[in-house]
């Protein structure tokens, strides 16, 4: 038993509201269905970022490079990396880099390298699995010039005092002359928002609902998740 996630769900369901931590969101089952969320039309996150990836290629090169220097290019939540094999796809041939995908998923970590291996196999890839506050400490000792990736409006899935302390550490991970790509979403209507995390397949509830299933599994508690249902609120 993971004995850190067992204190996190019990803290978590005693609190007034109750929460449960997303970082557990990402078991096997999560990192399947987190996929398909992504890949659904409503999720328009995802063509957005790729849209820009594909036809601003050169601009996001410049922008990001070392004056031709050999330098990491450290991306947190990496995830399947669709988005990114777009710029890996252009940088191999040219550059000197490294590729360090973060992931709180050991799985997704895997799954990510095998498809580089074929679709990028003159990329040098070293996956750091774990929270961003832990990668982040890491990654400060790093020697070369390091451009940090930040995509998918993550930020916005912390709490504001949570992303106030986020940056800070991010900040503080960077030495002179280091490089972030911040992406962030400008507020949406809710017709466009709502629909995103309410997709018509489900995926969406199937994906938070997993991790009481996660919770019953790894923890032996007895949630009915017949009796649970999927209400996003946006506002």
């Amino acid at each position: 038993m993971d004995e850190q996630f067992l204190r996190d769900v019990d803290a978590g369901l005693s609190a007034s509201p109750k929460f449960l931590l997303s970082k557990y969101f990402y078991d096997k089952r999560g990192d399947e269905l987190f996929v398909k969320i992504m890949n659904s039309p409503e999720y328009y996150l995802t063509d957005a970022e790729l849209d820009i990836f594909k036809n601003q290629t050169s601009e996001l090169v410049n922008a990001i490079m070392h004056n031709g220097e050999p330098f990491e290019l450290v991306e947190l939540g990496a995830g399947d990396g669709t988005k990114t094999l777009e710029l890996l796809r252009f940088l191999q041939n040219d550059y000197s880099f490294s590729y360090l995908p973060v992931d709180i998923s050991a799985n997704a970590l895997h799954k990510l390298e095998k498809r580089l291996k074929t679709e990028v196999p003159y990329v040098l890839v070293k996956p750091q699995q774990g929270e961003y506050f832990t990668i982040l400490k890491k990654i400060k000792c790093i020697d070369e010039p390091k451009t940090i990736l930040f995509l998918g409006s993550n930020l916005g899935n912390l709490l504001d005092e949570k992303a106030h302390l986020f940056v800070t550490e991010l900040a503080e991970s960077m030495n002179a002359g280091d490089k972030l790509l911040l992406g962030v979403d400008l507020k949406k209507r809710i017709e466009i928002v709502l629909p995103a995390y309410n997709d018509s397949a489900g995926f969406t509830r199937d994906f938070n609902l997993n991790l009481l299933s996660r919770i019953n599994r790894e923890l032996g508690a007895n949630f009915n998740i017949d009796r649970f249902n999927h209400k996003p609120i946006y506002y």
